[in-house]
């Protein structure tokens, strides 16, 4: 049989010798057995009267054994008369036999789990928890958890303190793949708070010196969850961050293929956590023997790890490197070399100068990767390092790679002024133009377009040859468009030209390949599995959906929790921590990379700026003025696109004036758009935005403006749970990619059935953004009135009633200064916006208006107005069984009386 021959033929027989008492031919039998029964399962329920015979054994191996093989054998027929020797053997008085039978339930409930709930299987498991022996126990963990990966609905691990304290008790004595199942279960669990948070971890981190390096790692997992709920001012913080240190360290002097999942285990911990191993730079120095994977690995740590402290170290090692023979190797340590200037200021000088004695080496790929990292260096630091210049433009000749011939390009055109003779070096590139890679023509296209710019009068063949090259003799529609766009730019309004294409550009970030914040949470959750060596969420490569389920770090609790908003951190908080905004509420966010985006819908292409194109002279000499009457052969007539030359029509101008006459329908106040995501923040996307309310259906109109380099697209939006249940009701629809210097307005329609939380203060509203760049949090105030609804109008009677029944100290009184409306208008102006006046006397010279409102969640509230006539102030009295609102109620009142 394990030689691969069929011997199923003998099947009765050896079922037969099932009855014997020898041990060794019992397990024999069962393993053939175990191996045949799906082809015979017929016959192998002849097997099952020993198999119960076999369970009540006084030997308790024997008992194990029968009880491991009914798990083994998957045929349905059977199972049913395996469940009361199954029963038996989960109470049994031997622990061997009974962490048997707790995985055996797992192996049942994945033939037939009916059987198993309808049995009460799952309940005895869940009794098993608190067995006295910790091998019982971490079964039990164990086939619990992995029944609750395929049902991840069901509350299975209902965990609680109590249970937590029998798990870790076990934890000291299991065997090592029990521990990992402990340990992996703990990390489901999420503790009542920061004091229960740190009693665990204080519990776990012996665990940390296990010799196996997956409990080291699942006990990370566990302290790295953890430490989100602990106060950074805290000194059990400080001593956790040092006990993770060593462990870490340490993994890395195993076999290099532990040694690579401990390194991308690392990369996530220190992107999370930095000061973690901020002073164990050394041991991510590369030895002489590590694999190429290992080496690789360490760079990007070493990078990360790289600051101000250590960067004399870190340049030394990798300038070291940089002299290997390994290709890939050389190559990615120059590259660092580059990055390590962008991300420490202070060693950009150093950086450039060792990068400068690379080029001097005349090693063709080191020369190349040089260039492209002294690019980048140039786009940090603007007019610092250009004196560097005229090294580059020495080793012109021996570029051969795209990126490193694109690059150099970049380099001449931006700096043309400054080269003598920039236009020869350009024009060399030119010769080949056709034989280019598309990165290599569009950033020669750009380049002498820039040159030209900056001097019109000796390069006017040059930009003439290169925008026929690319408009004409290209099959490529992105280098032909831009040339067209370049063409019509120079002939319309060279001065036009100038600005867009000589613009100021911003300063690139300093770490360009961070895994997203809601993503490396998740994949923290992870660590030790497989997600954290891809880098990637178990959905992104599991088949199917079975036991995939989206973890999250734990929320702060309200000690470790800053109650400031993204606008108002403090100043001095260190640049690489992010705005703890969304994620700091719980499991809020969902994933914004999961939302289900679907592709971009098509709109139809908008008109307007062609329209208005079309009246002026795309073709004429408008370039004359630039050169000084030189004459400028224009771009080929037929080649333009036929809207572009229409003229306007009156009609058009009609159609465009009908827009003014819609406005918008009398609604509540609307306040004007403000700033709430400024475009520093959002790596290059502004938003702007304003609430509105328009009979009945409430709106957050939006405006994105792309003030960064490159296309935005792949749009969403999601909130945080709030006071009010605000969520979007709709996907956020931006119809068309949106480019540099765009901007797109767009109403959000807004519902109020979402996830209630009460937020601080009441009317806040946290808001997450996702583009194709990154996901964006910022958070903003609404307008309390756009959630008054229409049928807020009380009745007399019960207006009087419910204003005796809400006790005395639920009242609140304001005064509305600077506010000279008689009382028709300021009834006329509130009631637009659903404050309704129930009644209105006048006494003693003053006018009262009595008025109701009613909010989306049902509250009402109950308003006085006293108004003087001549008097610019007035008084709000209010009363509601909410009185936290009474506070934002006056603020909708000022806002709507004033504006």
């Amino acid at each position: 049989m394990t030689v691969g021959k069929d011997v199923s033929a003998l099947f009765p027989d050896v079922v037969n010798c099932m009855q014997t008492d020898n041990l060794e031919l019992k397990k024999l039998v069962y393993l053939y057995l175990m191996n045949y029964a799906k082809s015979q399962p017929d016959m192998a329920i002849m097997a099952v009267n020993t198999f119960v015979k076999d369970c009540e054994d006084p030997n308790p191996l024997i008992r194990a054994l029968a009880v491991r093989t009914m798990g083994c054998i998957r045929v349905d027929k059977i199972t049913e008369y395996l469940c009361e020797p199954l029963r038996k053997c989960l109470k049994d008085e031997d622990p061997y036999v009974r962490k048997t039978a707790a995985v055996c339930v797992a192996k049942l409930h994945d033939i037939n789990a009916q059987l198993v709930e309808d049995q009460g299987f799952l309940d005895t498991l869940k009794d098993l928890i608190s067995d006295s022996n910790p091998m019982v126990v971490a079964n039990a963990v164990a086939a619990l958890s992995e029944i609750a990966e395929s049902h991840p609905s069901s509350n299975l691990l209902d965990l609680n303190p109590q249970s937590i304290n029998k798990l870790l008790t076990a934890l000291n004595e299991c065997t090592e793949w029990g521990q990992i199942f402990i340990l992996d279960c703990l990390a489901n669990y999420t503790p009542k708070d920061d004091r229960e948070a740190q009693s665990i971890c204080e519990r776990v981190t012996p665990r940390l010196s296990h010799a196996n390096s997956a409990v080291v790692l699942s006990a990370v997992k566990v302290l790295m969850k953890f430490m989100e709920m602990l106060s950074k001012d805290l000194d059990y913080y400080g001593t956790l961050l040092k006990k993770l240190a060593p462990p870490l360290v340490t993994l890395l002097s195993a076999e290099p293929e532990l040694q690579y999942v401990a390194l991308r285990n690392i990369n996530l911990i220190v992107q999370k956590r930095p000061e973690i191993l901020k002073h164990e730079m050394k041991v991510f120095f590369v030895k002489y023997n590590d694999p190429i994977y290992v080496k690789l690995e360490k760079l990007d740590i070493m990078i990360r790890l790289a600051s101000q402290a250590n960067i004399a170290q870190v340049l030394a090692e990798l300038k070291e490197y940089a002299t290997e023979v390994d290709v890939d190797f050389v190559r990615k340590a120059v590259r660092a070399i580059g990055r390590c200037a962008i991300k420490v200021e202070q060693s950009a000088e150093r950086c450039v100068s060792t990068l400068l004695d690379l080029i001097q080496t005349k090693v063709n790929y080191v020369v190349q990767e040089a260039i492209v990292v002294i690019k980048d260096i140039f786009r940090k630091y603007p007019n610092k390092y250009e004196s560097v210049i005229a090294t580059l433009c020495e080793n012109l000749d021996s570029l051969d790679e795209p990126e490193a011939r694109a690059a150099m390009i970049w380099i001449v055109g931006e700096y043309a002024e400054r080269i003598d003779n920039a236009d020869e070096l350009l024009e060399s590139f030119l010769e080949g133009f056709h034989d280019e890679s598309t990165q290599v023509q569009l950033q020669l296209l750009t380049g002498i377009v820039k040159l030209f710019l900056k001097k019109p009068t000796e390069t006017q063949e040059l930009v003439q040859q290169v925008l026929s090259l690319a408009t004409q003799d290209s099959d490529n529609p992105d280098l032909r468009d831009r040339g067209y766009i370049y063409w019509r730019l120079l002939s319309t309004d060279p001065v036009a030209a100038k600005e867009v294409v000589l613009a100021e550009k911003p300063l690139i970030s300093e770490e360009t390949d961070l895994i997203e914040p809601t993503l490396l949470d998740e994949l923290i959750c992870y660590i030790g599995t497989l997600a954290s060596v891809y880098h990637k969420p178990p959905s992104a490569f599991v088949e199917g959906g079975r036991g995939v389920v989206h973890k999250s770090l734990p929320p702060r609790t309200a000690s470790s929790e800053s109650a400031e908003s993204p606008e108002t951190a403090p100043a001095g908080a260190p640049p690489g921590e992010q705005p703890d905004v969304i994620p700091a509420q719980g499991d809020l966010l969902g994933d914004l990379l999961n939302l289900d985006l679907g592709p971009p819908v098509s709109g139809p292409p908008l008109t307007t700026s062609s329209v208005q194109m079309g009246a002026v002279d795309l073709l004429g000499g408008g370039l004359d003025s630039l050169i000084g009457g030189t004459n400028f052969v224009a771009p080929p007539t037929a080649a333009v696109p036929a809207s572009l030359g229409a003229p306007i029509s009156s009609g058009l101008s009609d159609l465009f004036d009908l827009t003014s006459g819609v406005g918008t329908l009398s609604g509540s106040y609307v306040a004007p758009k403000a700033v709430w995501l400024p475009a520093m923040k959002a790596k290059g996307l502004e938003i702007s935005g304003t609430f509105t309310r328009q009979v009945g259906s409430i709106s957050m109109d939006l405006q994105l403006t792309n003030k960064a380099l490159q296309v935005m697209t792949d749009f969403a939006i999601q909130f945080n749970r709030n006071s009010f249940g605000l969520a979007p009701a709709a996907p956020l629809q931006v119809h068309a990619p949106l480019s540099p210097n765009q901007t797109v307005e767009i109403s959000l329609p807004l519902s109020t059935v979402g996830s209630v939380m009460k937020m601080e203060p009441l009317n806040n509203l946290q808001v997450a953004v996702k583009n194709n760049i990154d996901v964006f949090y910022f958070s903003t105030l609404y307008p309390l009135h756009i959630l008054f609804v229409e049928d807020g109008k009380m009745d007399r009677q019960m207006f009087l009633a419910t204003w005796k029944d809400i006790p005395n100290e639920n009242e609140a009184q304001f005064q509305i200064r600077d506010c000279p409306l008689n009382a028709e208008a300021a009834s006329s102006k509130l009631q637009s916006s659903n404050i309704f006046t129930v009644a209105k006397r006048n006494v003693e010279g003053q006018d009262m208006l009595y008025q109701s409102l009613k909010l989306t969640n049902g509250i009402w509230v109950l308003a006085e107005l006293r108004i003087q006539p001549g008097n610019p102030s007035c008084t709000l009295s209010l009363k509601c069984r909410a009185p936290e609102v009474s506070q934002h109620v006056y603020q909708a009142y000022e806002t709507i009386l004033k504006n």
